[in-house]
């Protein structure tokens, strides 16, 4: 049980780590490392969502022989349709910035900032559902979910916080927060995930026999957040290899964390 916690609790240690760079950094973050951050965390992000989600799911089925892949599709096809469901009614952090900047009056910068916790906190619900799945097979005995696999998930999805953290603090600080709220405001749009995830957690262990479906859910939960949102964040301005060379070294070392430790 203190495994599966502290499990809980890694990625959003890393939001905190990440939102703490406002007390060290300058006010703003440049272009080009905002893109290689979001790069990073999309290729963290897919690679979990192959390896620590899918392949298990689809392992997990075996006995069903050539349709061992259906709960897996099942399972992707609806964590799909909930964040598009919740698209319709939290907006997108592009599509926030973009109403909050043609606001006028003195509430604009508060807009602006609600509107940009609310978006990113959104992003953060699959990633802590991801990892209240896996814990939750791990903590019933799946035979395809071992400790290292899930803590492989839980420090890939906490890398992938880090910049997630940073990208929300110093944008603050740099509207005029000061720095001690702007930490604030990066933590708490993590708390979501140990919340999702201890929820997850509760509710698959009611249900072991939906753990493939539950498994390939938070994965796809997770790509639609990559696709929707990520990839055009890490490619928007000027032409720039940054987004891609990032995207390619987050799934890489997800990719190693996963192997190695599982």
């Amino acid at each position: 049980m203190s495994s599966t916690i502290t499990g809980l609790l890694i990625p959003f240690i890393g939001t905190a780590a990440g939102a703490g760079c406002v007390f060290f950094l300058q006010k703003d973050l440049k272009a080009g490392v905002q893109r290689a951050l979001t790069g990073f965390a999309a290729g963290v992000m897919v690679a979990a969502s192959i390896w620590s989600l899918i392949v298990p799911a689809i392992e997990q089925c075996s006995d069903k022989g050539r349709m061992a892949f259906l709960p897996a599709f099942v399972g992707f096809w609806l964590g799909i349709l909930f964040l598009l469901f919740l698209d319709h009614v939290i907006p997108h952090i592009h599509r926030s910035i973009e109403k909050a900047d043609q606001t006028e009056g003195p509430k604009s910068k508060l807009t602006r900032t609600a509107m940009l916790v609310l978006a990113v906190t959104l992003h953060n619900i699959p990633e802590g559902m991801a990892v209240g799945v896996v814990y939750a097979g791990l903590v019933n005995g799946s035979a395809n979910i071992t400790a290292g696999g899930a803590l492989a998930l839980a420090l890939g999805i906490a890398i992938q916080n880090f910049p997630e953290g940073a990208i929300i603090s110093m944008p603050l600080y740099a509207e005029g927060k000061s720095k001690p709220k702007s930490f604030v405001l990066g933590v708490l749009s993590g708390a979501v995930e140990p919340v999702f995830g201890g929820l997850t957690v509760i509710l698959a262990g009611l249900v072991v026999p939906a753990m493939p479906y539950l498994l390939s859910f938070a994965a796809g939960a997770m790509l639609y957040v990559v696709v929707e949102e990520l990839i055009p964040e890490m490619s928007e301005g000027e032409h720039s290899n940054i987004g891609v060379i990032a995207f390619a070294a987050g799934f890489s070392l997800m990719m190693a964390l996963d192997v190695a430790l599982g």
